[in-house]
């Protein structure tokens, strides 16, 4: 997933899930593909969180 795909899931903002990336422990655990700047989550992952109930 694309982080403006995870932002519309979560009913956030974009700029609130790359400042998630930033800090260390909080939002979904991401990946970022080798060599490139591309970021992208795990949809299982992001589910797995959002039903954690955690928050940012």
């Amino acid at each position: 997933m694309t982080t403006a795909e995870v932002a519309e899931l979560l009913h956030v903002k974009p700029d609130t899930v790359r400042k998630w990336r930033q800090e260390v422990g909080k939002g979904p655990r991401w990946t970022r593909w080798p060599g490139t700047r591309l970021v992208r989550y795990e949809s299982a992952e992001v589910e797995r969180w959002r039903h954690a109930g955690q928050k940012g």
